[in-house]
C-alpha cells in the first residue's frame, strides 16, 4: 500500500522548527507519509522567484493535501502575501477556524468552556486586492462580493455544521450600511440555510459580534462570514482561548486543502528553540480528519489534552518553560 502523498511548505522564522516538531508527533502517532517538501515566502522570494512559485501552485494541486508553516509577507509596497496567493491560485474559498479552550491553559474568561468556528470566506472581498489610485493622494480598494462565492461558503459552513452536530450558524456582516455587497451575502446565507432546517440561523452585524465575543463568546455555535471580518474576528477568537500560539486553520477548495498554524513567522524567536508547534499541529489534527483518519486524530488531540491539562511542559507563551523539542517529546510520550 503506497504512502498519502503530502505537500510541505515549512516557511518562514519559526516555521521550520514547528513544522518538524509536528512532523515527528504525527509520525510517532502511526501517520506515515510521503512528504513532498515545497517552496514558498521569503525563502522563494530569496532565491529570485515569486512568493509562492508555480511549481509549488501546481505540486500542490496534483498532491492535493497540504501542510504549511507561517511564512512572512513584508508590509507596504513589494512583494504579495504566499497566503493570498495560495487561496486564490487553488481556489480554497473556505478558511476555517476553530476556536477551543484547551485545559490548563489560561485565558482572559478563566475556565468558561469556549468551542465555536468560524467559516471565513477566502478569496473575495477586499482581499482580492483591486486597488487604484485615481489621484495622487487617493488611493480606491473595491470590495468584491458575489452570490456564487457566498452561497458556496455558507453551504460549506452548513454541512460542516450538520456533519459535527453542531445547532447554530450565525452570518456575520454589515449589511446595514454595505447594503448591495453584505446585503447579498446576507441573502444568500438565508437561501442556503432554507435547506437545512434542522440547524438555527441568524445574523449578526459584525461589531455589535465583536462586542458579545469579548463579553458572552459561548453563545455562538459557527460563525461564518466575509474574508476581512472573518480575519479579524477570527484572531479575537484565538485570544479569547490563549492566543494565536493555539490557533488551528485549514483552506478548503473543491479540490486542494491546505491546513496551516494562522500566527507569524515570529522572526524575533526563530532559531531559539522556544516556539511553540501546537497551533501547526492542531492544524495536521483537522488534516487528519480531512483525510479519514480519525484514529490518529484523537490519538494526537488527547495527547495534547493530557500534556496543556498536566500543566508541567508548556513552552513560554503558555506561561511555562518547556522547549519546542521538549513539548514535542511531552506530546509523544503522552500518546496513547
Amino acid at each position: 500500500m503506497s504512502k498519502q502523498r503530502i505537500a510541505v511548505i515549512p516557511g518562514d522564522g519559526i516555521g521550520p522548527e514547528i513544522t518538524e516538531a509536528t512532523i515527528s508527533i504525527l509520525e510517532a502517532a502511526g501517520f506515515q507519509a510521503e512528504w513532498v517538501y515545497l517552496e514558498a515566502g521569503l525563502g522563494a522570494v530569496d532565491k529570485g522567484k515569486p512568493p509562492v512559485p508555480q511549481e509549488t501552485i501546481d505540486a500542490i494541486r496534483d498532491i492535493g493535501t497540504a501542510l504549511k508553516g507561517p511564512t512572512t509577507t513584508p508590509s507596504g509596497g513589494g512583494h504579495s502575501s504566499a497566503n493570498v496567493t495560495l487561496r486564490k491560485a487553488l481556489d480554497l474559498f473556505a478558511n476555517v477556524r476553530p476556536a477551543r479552550v484547551l485545559p490548563g491553559v489560561k485565558t482572559v474568561f478563566g475556565d468558561r468552556n469556549l468551542d465555536l468556528i468560524i467559516v471565513r470566506e477566502n478569496t473575495e472581498d477586499l482581499y482580492a486586492g483591486i486597488e487604484f489610485m485615481p489621484q495622487k493622494d487617493t488611493a480606491l480598494a473595491i470590495k468584491v462580493i458575489t452570490r456564487e462565492g457566498s452561497e458556496r461558503l455558507c453551504k460549506y459552513a452548513l454541512v460542516m455544521a450538520r456533519e459535527q452536530g453542531r445547532k447554530r450558524v450565525t452570518a456575520v456582516h454589515k449589511a446595514n450600511i454595505m447594503k448591495m455587497a453584505d446585503g447579498m451575502f446576507l441573502d444568500s446565507f438565508y437561501r442556503v440555510a432554507k435547506e437545512f432546517p434542522e440547524i438555527k440561523c441568524d445574523d449578526i452585524i459584525v461589531d455589535n459580534c465583536c462586542m458579545q465575543l469579548v463579553t458572552k463568546p459561548e453563545q455562538f455555535d459557527v460563525l461564518v462570514t466575509e474574508n476581512l471580518y472573518g480575519d479579524i474576528i477570527s484572531d479575537l477568537c484565538a485570544g479569547l482561548v490563549g492566543g494565536l500560539g493555539l490557533a488551528p486553520g485549514a483552506n478548503i477548495g473543491e479540490n486542494c486543502a491546505v491546513f496551516e498554524a494562522v500566527h507569524g513567522s515570529a522572526p524575533d524567536i526563530a532559531g531559539k528553540g522556544v516556539a511553540n508547534p501546537t497551533a501547526l499541529l492542531m492544524s495536521s489534527i483537522m488534516m487528519l480528519r480531512h483525510l479519514g483518519r480519525h484514529d490518529i486524530a484523537d490519538k494526537i488531540a488527547n495527547s495534547i489534552m493530557r500534556v496543556c491539562s498536566d500543566g508541567k511542559c508548556l513552552t513560554i507563551d503558555l506561561g511555562g518553560k518547556a522547549s519546542t523539542n521538549e513539548y514535542k517529546v511531552e506530546v509523544i510520550g503522552q500518546l496513547a
